[in-house]
């Protein structure tokens, strides 16, 4: 290639590359990036988005989509324009599993880009349906969350509020030909932790409850404790069914986490086993008459640290076990 050739070809690169860079300079500020965002369907008309915050299950259909989670503040226009391309249909409930940011950030955002089952011409009427956007569903104690006290200012707005409550066991409905049971796990990973079964997509959306990514958050504060951990975990063995008899055929219960990648019921059972194990093991040393500082020592966590534990970050395996150890001793003397 001659001289001349060269140099025409890098002059075409030079204007292709600033070509690019103006493109891009033209683009919207206000348009979304949805490409740190991953789409995956687990069954026809349901689909796990990654990457907003919290996992978020989304069921399509006829009746419009159902949003289980809506991730956090910072990535709701992103979520929002994930989902609108799912289908034509618009969100008609947001279902939160727990009242973390990460799970309710987006409450108002995803909740105004869909439209209520109730329409109404009635301002009165209008205020009961969330102003004609899509119903916010959760267990009480996420609004008690949510919320404050008159005179106090609450850590979320007012529109990002749950619009509809449940302090029972179990609040169901019937969206797309198909069963939708929430069901309430108290004391758990908080007081108001919810897991979502999809009963004929055979999909549950665990929430908090479940983490791969690492040890269970047990919120003290907040209502949760480490048996109301376990028997969460445990309802979610009893919901999940495996490949029988079909063993060797990828099947069976999808169950999506809070955060990591999607389980099915050994993958649970496995979870729960290891939470179980820590628990009896800390149940143990505490009735040795350990402190909690010798118990830490002891590395009650061994065998499972690598794959779950933390030294740094919002939840180390230190913060793990003196939140077993205190959900243990809780109204007992130290």
């Amino acid at each position: 290639m001659g001289f001349k050739s060269g140099v025409a070809i890098a002059a075409i690169a030079c204007w292709l590359a600033v070509s690019l860079a103006v493109l891009a300079e033209q683009r919207p500020s206000g348009q979304p990036e949805t490409d740190s965002l991953e789409v995956l369907q687990l069954r026809p008309g349901f689909y796990m988005i990654a990457g907003a915050g919290a996992n978020i299950g989304v069921q399509v259909g006829p009746n419009g989509m159902v949003v289980v989670d809506a991730g956090s503040l910072q990535n709701a226009d992103a979520l929002v324009s994930a989902i609108k391309k799912l289908g034509a249909q618009p969100i008609r409930y947001v279902i939160d599993t727990s009242a973390d940011p990460d799970h309710v950030g987006g409450n108002e955002r995803v909740s105004k880009a869909g439209k209520t089952l109730f329409q109404t011409s009635n301002p009165l009427g209008e205020a009961m349906t969330n102003g004609g956007a899509a119903a916010i569903l959760s267990a009480e104690k996420v609004l008690t969350r949510m919320s404050a006290p008159t005179g106090k200012a609450s850590p979320f707005p007012t529109a990002a509020w749950p619009t509809e409550t449940f302090d029972q066991k179990r609040k169901y409905m019937y969206l797309n030909g198909e069963g939708i049971e929430v069901l309430h796990q108290p004391a758990a990973h908080t007081d108001g932790d919810s897991v979502v079964f999809f009963r004929r997509s055979d999909v549950v959306v665990a929430g908090d409850i479940l983490d791969t990514t690492r040890f269970p958050v047990i919120d003290i504060a907040r209502g949760g404790s480490i048996q109301g951990e376990i028997d969460a975990l445990n309802r979610l063995v009893d919901i999940a069914i495996p490949s029988i008899p079909l063993v060797a055929q990828e099947g069976g219960t999808y169950v999506i986490p809070g955060h990591g990648r999607v389980c099915d019921q050994l993958d649970v059972v496995d979870y729960r086993d290891m939470v179980t194990i820590i628990r009896d093991r800390i149940q143990s040393l505490i009735n040795d008459g350990m402190t909690l500082d010798q118990i830490k020592a002891a590395s009650p966590t061994q065998g499972y640290t690598p794959r779950y534990g933390s030294d740094s970050g919002p939840w180390t395996t230190s913060m793990f076990v003196e939140a077993v150890y205190r959900s243990l001793t809780q109204g007992k003397r130290e």
